[in-house]
């Protein structure tokens, strides 16, 4: 069966969001609710064109779009190692689960702003900043060139600034942005000069160009330590984590969900760089001396990771304000992703231990989708609880479930989704890293499942505090939250309960290709080269 080839689509993922983000402020004069109705609209365009590439991707293999360039000579260029400057998407099956991650972050964000955000003023300019944030993370995850990748980080992380910062009357909110513009810019100068020095060395800044021809060289090495830092710096890795907090519990909630998803285009960046950037030169240097650099990274992420998730745990035990609680939980479930990636990076080069590298990769980005979900979910709690009954602080919360039954559940789902409790989707991606764990260290295991219960114990908590107990008589006529903020809590839910009731398809059908498609550097030198070029034989471009 031949399927059709859409030519476009990775250019429109990107365009659509910023079409729609110049555009909105003009919208905004004719109507408020026609503003909303068209950021909705945009964002279910931008998922359409997402869910249709990774159509595309998952059945054909590499999708390459080249801005503004002849196929032939890009192809010549290629062929012959010239100097490629073009802006070029390269998407593989990696690529499109954390686009369609983003999109529909972003597009459950949005429907739940129109009741959210309803009271506030100025949201034209907190339509588009959110919409310039989306086609910002979009661009990371879509670009196959370096500078780019940093001009995307840039867009996302100055839109995303000034959306945790929208609540000027709110100091602390203020803080938090400065906070998290000050780590952004710190990093972005990180990758900036790390760019340089590859562009000095190689003359080239395409991603599949550069890791067939590095050398690992002095510079090689300064590079993928500024790499490294910086965008575990922007990931919200413990110790570098002290903004994500702030960031997440002053930002509104709609805001934060979407907050998630740049985070992980973060973590995204370092697969990237891992895998496919120094894929081919770690592993050159690992047969030629004979020492494992993946398994030393590896060993470091493993060491981040047990320190963050024991970290957050610890942090959520001592919270009372409910958001800053669900933020130190988020930064918990980074270290399990971390985990399971440093887990597969330090033993998929042991022949013995390989199948369980694998597993342990698998496990990692399985748990990219179910921590954006899990996590979402309590913050859009979160948020309802507040837009309900005005109070952040668990101690002066009670009885809510009297009134606000339908977000108890939401509420119940997701605490059983992040505690890795069956049969919901969390389960499923942290029994994975679990086994291979195991395998490499039973005490690295035992560790991750005891967060595991005292995480549930920190949400059992809370579940006691807000929503069970004698309700307090300030909050005897607080009703539920509007529809449009329980479709989209309800969304996620029928997300969490699908993948935690079919797992074996999504690793099958998503996880798998993501994860073969990062591990794929090894082997042949120009191994993205020549699949780029197969792509353009297909008619890709």
């Amino acid at each position: 069966m031949n399927l059709p080839t859409f030519e476009f689509t990775p250019a429109l993922v990107v365009a659509i969001p910023l079409l729609g983000a110049f555009l909105t402020p003009l919208v905004s004069r004719i109507n408020d609710k026609l503003r909303n109705i068209f950021v909705i609209i945009i964002m279910g365009l931008t998922g359409f064109f997402v869910f249709l590439l990774a159509y595309d991707v998952l059945a054909k293999g590499i999708k390459v779009y080249v801005f503004g360039a002849n196929t032939a000579d890009t192809i010549q260029s290629l062929e012959n190692g010239l100097p490629l400057l073009r802006i070029l998407f390269e998407v593989d099956a990696m690529s499109v689960l954390m686009a369609g991650i983003s999109v529909i972050l972003g597009f459950v964000a949005v429907i739940y702003s129109w009741s959210f955000m309803k009271e506030n003023t100025g949201l034209d300019k907190y339509y588009t900043l959110f919409l310039l944030m989306i086609a910002g993370m979009l661009g990371m995850e879509l670009t196959g060139d370096m500078f780019n990748f940093f001009v995307f980080l840039e867009i996302t992380s100055i839109a995303s600034c000034a959306l945790i910062a929208f609540w000027t009357n709110k100091g602390k909110a203020v803080d938090a942005a400065f906070k998290y513009i000050v780590i952004s810019a710190i990093g972005a100068l990180f990758i900036l000069f790390a760019v340089a020095l590859l562009y000095s060395q190689y003359n080239a800044l395409n991603i599949a160009v550069l890791g067939s021809m590095i050398q690992y060289t002095f510079l090689d090495k300064i590079a993928l330590i500024l790499l490294i830092v910086a965008l575990l710096m922007k990931a919200g890795i413990v110790p570098m984590h002290m903004w994500l907090p702030d960031a997440y519990s002053r930002a509104p909630s709609s805001v934060t969900v979407a907050l998630i998803g740049a985070t992980l285009a973060s973590l995204y960046g370092v697969l990237r760089v891992c895998f496919t950037l120094y894929g081919n030169s770690l592993s050159n240097i690992c047969n030629n001396l004979n020492i494992n650099v993946h398994s030393m990274l590896g060993t470091l992420l493993i060491l981040l990771a047990i320190i963050t998730i024991i970290l957050g745990v610890i942090m959520a035990l001592r919270q009372i304000n409910f958001k800053r609680l669900i933020a130190f939980a988020a930064i918990a479930e980074l270290g399990y992703m971390f985990l399971g990636i440093g887990t597969g990076l330090t033993v998929l080069g042991n022949p013995e231990l390989a199948v369980y590298g694998m597993t342990a990769l698998k496990g990692g980005i399985f748990h990219i989708i179910n921590d954006a979900l899990d996590v979402g979910l309590l913050f859009l709690v979160a948020g309802a609880i507040y837009y309900a009954t005005r109070e952040n602080s668990l101690n002066r919360m009670g009885g809510l479930a009297r009134n606000l039954k339908y977000t108890t559940v939401f509420f119940l789902i997701g605490l059983l989704a992040v505690s890795g409790m069956p049969p919901m989707n969390g389960f499923a991606s942290k029994i994975l890293i679990y086994e291979s764990t195991y395998q490499l260290s039973p005490i690295l295991s035992i560790i991750a499942i005891l967060c595991s219960i005292l995480l549930l114990a920190v949400f059992v908590k809370v579940f006691y505090s807000a929503f069970m107990g004698p309700a307090q008589p300030k909050f005897k006529d607080v009703k539920e939250v509007p529809k449009s903020m329980l479709i989209a809590m309800g969304i996620i839910t029928c997300i969490i309960i699908f993948i935690g009731l079919f797992p074996q398809f999504v690793i099958n059908t998503v996880v798998t290709p993501a994860a073969e498609a990062l591990v794929n550097f090894g082997g042949e030198k120009g191994f993205y080269i020549n699949e780029i070029i197969e792509s353009f034989t297909l008619g890709g471009v």
